[in-house]
């Protein structure tokens, strides 16, 4: 019987547009090699456009499938994505807690590519509190790590920079930062990792036109895919960008909104070029 492969547990909200959420993630990780557990923190109304409206998962629900597949499978990686309430937060730190040796990968989704909010400031500052301390390496854009780091002691009269917000969160207890800049204005998207002693790595991908439904989500599987896989974290983040980028590259119109990545890309190549072939 063959081994099975890399094991991610996924904790994230349901897109029924199958453009982002637990979808993407299960497209995305299955198309990297992993097997993918996926536990529901939320059932959303949403499709290319924006979302509609997020149902919530009873807390100890969200607990509770977790905890039944972890006294099952080995889990190599965490990845954590759409939170739903703050109840969950707590519940998904508490289980997360249990298990300090398994990476975590948080992606704070706060808000849809079209601006639907998505995360109340209470549930940032749990996030910040319980999430966040616990977290290997977290993966937000430009406009949610300015949430994120912003300081509600202190009145500044502007955003901080991004290298100041990294700061911030890695103060929180995080051991990496990721922040990617799609939303900067800038001719290429530059990617910065940053740890406690600085700039870990830069990465500079060409500026797709268009806009992407699920982007971030499958950023940050891919990421919990290459580190499940053995990767370390430097590696594991540029062969994620790599993935990611051509997914963008690739992605398709499947509705009257944003386009969807495509994590199968690469079976399509193959596809067309075992037809020219024949």
């Amino acid at each position: 019987m063959p081994a099975p492969p890399p094991i991610v547990l996924v904790f994230a909200g349901t897109d029924p547009s199958g453009g982002a959420g637990l979808q993407a993630d299960i497209l995305t990780l299955s198309s990297m090699g992993c097997h993918p557990l996926s536990v529901v923190t939320a059932v959303t109304i949403q499709d290319t456009m924006g979302v509609e409206d997020v149902l919530p998962i009873d807390a100890e629900w969200v607990a509770d499938q977790a905890r039944c597949v972890l006294e099952d499978v080995p889990v190599a990686v965490f990845k954590i994505g759409l939170l739903g309430s703050i109840e969950a937060v707590a519940a998904i730190a508490e289980v997360v807690s249990d298990y300090p040796d398994i990476p975590l990968v948080l992606d704070p989704i706060l808000a849809s590519g079209r601006g639907d909010e998505l995360a109340s400031e209470d549930l940032i500052s749990a996030m910040r509190e319980l999430l966040i301390p616990q977290t290997t390496l977290i993966t937000p854009n430009s406009l949610e790590v300015r949430r994120l780091a912003g300081d509600d002691d202190a009145n500044e009269d502007h955003d901080p920079d991004l290298a100041e917000c990294a700061r911030r969160l890695l103060g929180l207890g995080c051991e990496y930062v990721l922040i990617t800049g799609t939303h900067e204005n800038t001719p290429q998207v530059i990617n910065t990792l940053y740890e406690q002693q600085g700039v870990v790595r830069t990465d500079s991908w060409q500026r797709l036109s268009g806009t992407f439904h699920g982007s971030g989500c499958t950023l940050a599987s891919a990421i919990a895919a290459t580190i499940a896989n053995g990767l370390a974290i430097p590696e594991a983040v540029r062969d994620a960008q790599e993935y990611t980028w051509q997914t963008l590259k690739h992605a398709y119109r499947a509705g009257m909104g944003q386009l969807v990545p495509d994590r199968l890309f690469w079976a399509r190549e193959e596809e067309r070029e075992d037809g020219q072939a024949s």
